[in-house]
């Protein structure tokens, strides 16, 4: 959710056409594609390490026990 008000926050500065916007327009380019990117990625391998690693899953009820 943080991720995505940043990227709205910066889309005024991405869409801009007025003085200076040249220099405006790449930072707000990567940094809108850098959060994107990093939220995607960060569900992704969150969710595949989960399934690799059930043992890392807290939420299972076995994990942490000693036999």
């Amino acid at each position: 959710m943080t991720a995505a008000v940043a990227s709205m926050g910066f889309l005024p500065m991405a869409l801009s056409t007025s003085a200076g916007a040249e220099v405006q327009k790449p930072l707000a380019t990567v940094v809108i594609g850098g959060l994107i990117t990093a939220t995607l990625l960060t569900l992704i391998i969150l969710r595949f390490s989960i399934s690799i690693f059930p043992e890392l899953n807290s939420n299972s009820g076995e994990a942490g026990r000693d036999s």
